[in-house]
């Protein structure tokens, strides 16, 4: 398998969503943030890149009405 370089902003906000995702957590973007030392506005990219390289995939709220924004999800590696 081919190993993926990661920036050191990708490497702290993949880390913060397997973080939560460990804990129970959803990782909605604002609690992403807070794990990773960040603001929304600069985890714009580095989500953007992740999900890209397939490391992250974007699920939206499955109930109508109670949309609280995608959640970011960590792809299982094989």
């Amino acid at each position: 398998m081919q190993q993926v370089q990661l920036s050191d902003i990708e490497q702290r906000v993949y880390q913060a969503v397997t973080a939560l995702e460990v804990r129970g957590h959803v990782p909605y973007p604002g609690m992403i943030a807070e794990e990773a030392g960040m603001t929304e506005e600069e985890l714009r990219e580095p989500l953007h890149m992740l999900t890209e390289r397939g490391l992250l995939h974007r699920e939206d709220s499955p109930m109508a009405g109670l949309d609280f924004g995608p959640r970011w999800c960590a792809r299982q590696m094989a």
